[in-house]
């Protein structure tokens, strides 16, 4: 109760800049998945991942933006992944403007209630894509998306899920011309962009474009990030760049996956819950990327608020708080405990959390195989070990 009661008299002393917040010592978190969980839930399509349930089942998006704020995210980003009209399923007939001016809404009514940061995200844009390198053309795809953002007063714009720092410094010059905060994080892993330019030589590259707040995200699970993040940080020391850190890794165990990640794997996108991480997992990504230096740390597809909800418990004493959703937390083992002490077997060893975080899950499957033999693994052998 006191952690909460601190946490109260923080966030209310905060500054309102996340750049001030982050300058102070600050440690943000950021949300989690929306696309992947709210196909599960039935309310998106899997191989469209579009984000039509902001009209269509807007409480749903909500009631998610809540889990997630509830769980310790100090960010509400919007449900807004494309910049222009595609790939919705044939019997949705909306337009990305309507579904983006949408999505800011309900984030908006969170950030309000529950105090979070308000985040406008733009992602990757099929112009690029499509072989156009055209600055302006890009660029011009961009703004179409990130005026519905400036629009709505967004309190820091995300430029997230690049593969190519190309494309991604452009992003970023787009961006600060608004005179916001941004973050930018772009989706590699240890063998940097998808044309082969080093997780080093990306990370001084946008630090230079002047994004005050660097990383990655998706695409690749939190032990790979880890690894990046090591890269990352090696390229920026070397060069005496200091931009804040961001992370925001994949939920789902994927040291068998090729370039693109988890995308490359034999189960993506309808057999992946065998390889869902643990709130333990996620605990310790965070403690060893906290270590590493990374301020901003949040979760992109697989990551439920739980495990948003780990992070914020295995950092409270660095925040200074515990999230609200820790009511109903065994956070500390003690109900577990209790129970192993009452003398019940099948509880014996659960109220210590070296038992958890040493743990390792078993499929259930007899025939189930540890990896997939993929052709061009991106695999680094240390967060095998993990």
């Amino acid at each position: 109760m006191l952690l909460l009661a601190a946490g109260t008299a923080a966030q209310q002393m905060a500054p309102k800049s996340i750049l001030e917040r982050l300058e102070s010592g600050e440690v943000i978190l950021g949300d989690g998945s929306y696309c992947n969980t709210l196909e599960k839930r039935g309310y998106c399509k899997a191989g469209c991942y579009t984000p039509e349930a902001s009209i269509e089942d807007p409480d749903a998006v909500e009631a998610l933006a809540k889990e997630f704020a509830r769980a310790g995210a100090d960010i509400t980003q919007t449900f807004t992944f494309y910049n222009r009209d595609v790939g919705v399923p044939d019997d949705v007939k909306l337009g990305c403007l309507d579904i983006n001016e949408a999505s800011c809404k309900i984030a908006k009514k969170i950030a309000k209630k529950h105090e979070t940061i308000l985040t406008g995200g733009v992602v990757q844009t099929g112009t690029f894509r499509s072989g156009v390198r055209s600055k302006e053309e890009v660029q011009k795809e961009l703004k179409e998306a990130l005026d519905v953002l400036i629009r709505n007063d967004v309190e820091l714009i995300l430029v997230e899920y690049f593969r190519n720092i190309i494309e991604m410094e452009w992003a970023i010059e787009l961006a600060l011309s608004y005179g916001k905060p941004v973050a930018a994080t772009m989706c590699i892993g240890p063998k940097g962009d998808e044309t082969g330019v080093s997780v080093e030589e990306c990370a001084v590259r946008m630090a230079k474009a002047g994004a005050p707040i660097i990383g990655t995200n998706c695409l690749f699970d939190p032990f790979i990030n880890l690894v990046t993040m090591r890269k990352f940080k090696a390229g920026l020391d070397t060069a005496g760049l200091k931009p804040f850190l961001m992370a925001q890794p994949l939920g789902y165990r994927t040291p068998d996956g090729g370039n693109y990640g988890w995308i490359q794997l034999p189960e993506f996108p309808l057999a992946m819950e065998p390889r869902q991480v643990t709130r333990h997992e996620v605990a310790i990504w965070a403690r060893e990327a906290y270590n590493l230096g990374v301020r901003i740390l949040g979760g992109c597809c697989g990551i439920e608020s739980y495990h948003i909800r780990a992070i914020a418990e295995e950092l409270a004493s660095e925040r200074g708080r515990m999230p609200q959703a820790s009511r109903k937390s065994d956070y500390d083992l003690s109900v577990l405990k209790k129970k192993g002490d009452m003398g019940r077997k099948e509880f014996q060893k659960k109220g210590s959390i070296e038992y958890w975080k040493t743990l390792i899950p078993s499929t259930g499957r007899p025939l189930s195989s540890p990896f997939f033999r993929q052709e061009n693994p991106e695999v680094v052998d240390e967060s095998v070990l993990h």
